[in-house]
């Protein structure tokens, strides 16, 4: 069993448990908040009770590595991280410094060792058969950095190191690309030429909805509402629930297909790889988000054709109520997009854009819509932090904060030169008629009396003023 005793401000679980040679020991581990010692406390007793608990006892990398991943990082990651950080394990820590002992990792040593990583080969990639780049490149050496910052944070809370030496090791300097992305004259340019209905359905419902391509591919009919009520009321919504993905077998059976709803038929038995569709990977990534009018209406003309198709194939077509499907009923690829996408963009001389940019189109136009409105477009996007939009699309809050600007000079600044001057409004509203001496106009303003009884007179053969 385990227990929970504060000491020094943390939490330690200890667990009692049998050496190999049957004596009775304590393994302490410590957190820094009593939430996540009870979290722990609560995993320990389940693997116990199941026969699988384990005490952590690593004296080299790899040793910690392997308890890392199979106490934490199965435990915490889904099946694409999982296969992307075991990767970087299997390919870039251990056959360096794996053998390494727990005791001589410091800062300095992980911050050689990056250095190191600059001139390490890059792997092959799995499922294309070819490297990236030809050397590890700065964004995989940060994940490197990631995944052991990560484990040395759960080696000190399991009491097998003192410190972290990840948490002030400098990485090699690195600048996330900037992608282009479409304007909304190149959607419009895009929209109007754009023959192919499924590419078509699949521009308009990314930059509509704000939707990764894996959430657009996994969608399903039964989270579609465009009953001819809700497209009038301007109440039409598709709910995002789950993504399509490809992951890896082996990612499969060791999760235990771990948040995973649907899993696809093999095409080729020998494919290391299948489809599926998951949960998403956070609570924020499940919204309502609504449409509007011509794209819930392109959604109606499509489920028409889709119908059908089902009629025509008859029993061959395996239903799995997906919006964007094959003509057998399977999932649409993410390359099949894409490859649409591209040869839309070289036959009209488009500019070069990945289809994710099509969501960062969709939040750079809501934001300038909603004036800034972070929350409803978070809404949408389904961000798992204001933060992350701010951090991202700064440049649109930047253009709101300079029409803040302009709107203070016209509010105050300018009203206030134009009291100064003897033209301001002084709450009364007067049309005056051409060939008024400018000086006697200024007289008049300052002179209240005068002014009231000018504007009497006007009105009497003016009423229209």
């Amino acid at each position: 069993m385990a227990s929970i005793q504060k000491r020094h401000g943390k939490y330690c679980v200890i667990t009692s448990y049998k050496d190999d040679n049957g004596k009775y020991r304590q393994k302490w581990e410590t957190y820094d908040t009593k939430r996540e010692a009870e979290k722990r406390k609560k995993e320990i007793e389940y693997r116990q009770a199941e026969g699988t608990f384990k005490v952590p006892k690593c004296t080299t990398l790899q040793e910690l590595l392997d308890e890392y991943v199979g106490l934490y990082g199965k435990e915490n990651w889904s099946l694409s991280t999982y296969d992307s950080n075991t990767a970087l394990i299997r390919n870039y820590i251990i056959p360096l410094i794996g053998d390494t002992d727990l005791q001589d990792i410091t800062t300095f040593y992980l911050e050689k060792y990056y250095q190191k990583l600059q001139t390490t080969p890059a792997v092959a990639h799995p499922i294309l058969g070819k490297a990236a780049h030809d050397f590890l490149s700065p964004s995989n050496i940060r994940d490197v950095h990631k995944i052991l910052h990560s484990c040395f944070a759960q080696a000190r809370k399991w009491g097998l190191m003192e410190e972290n030496p990840a948490a002030d090791a400098t990485v090699p300097k690195y600048k996330a690309r900037e992608r282009d992305i479409w304007t909304e004259e190149d959607l419009y340019r895009a929209t109007d030429a754009c023959e192919d209905e499924i590419l078509s359905l699949a521009i308009n419902l990314a930059f509509d909805a704000t939707l990764r391509i894996g959430e657009m591919l996994a969608l399903t009919w039964d989270c579609v509402d465009i009953s001819p009520e809700a497209i009038k009321n301007g109440e039409a919504y598709i709910t995002v629930n789950k993504t399509l993905q490809r992951v890896s077998k082996k990612a499969m059976a060791e999760l235990d297909q771990k948040d995973v709803l649907v899993v696809f038929p093999e095409r080729l038995r020998i494919c290391k790889t299948v489809q599926v569709l998951k949960k998403p990977k956070t609570e924020e990534s499940t919204r309502t988000v609504y449409l509007s009018r011509d794209v819930a209406e392109m959604l109606v003309s499509w489920q028409k054709k889709q119908d059908d198709i089902k009629e025509v194939i008859g029993e061959e077509y395996q239903d799995y109520n997906l919006v964007f499907a094959t003509t057998s009923g399977m999932p649409m690829s993410h390359a099949e997009i894409r490859k649409k996408l591209k040869k839309l963009i070289t036959e009209q001389d488009l500019p070069n854009v990945v289809f994710h940019s099509l969501r960062h189109t969709s939040i750079t136009v809501k934001l300038k819509l909603n004036q800034g409105d972070i929350k409803s477009v978070q809404g949408d996007s389904g961000h798992a932090q204001a933060s992350m939009v701010t951090e991202v699309y700064s440049h649109i809050l930047d253009e709101d904060r300079k029409k803040n600007a302009r709107l203070m000079q016209e509010h105050f600044y300018d009203r206030k030169h134009k009291l100064a001057e003897g033209t301001a409004e002084t709450g009364n509203t007067i049309n005056v008629p051409d060939g008024i001496d400018p000086e006697l106009l200024k007289r008049l303003l300052e002179d209240p009396d005068t002014l009231t009884q000018l504007q009497n007179m006007i009105a009497q053969k003016r009423p229209e003023i």
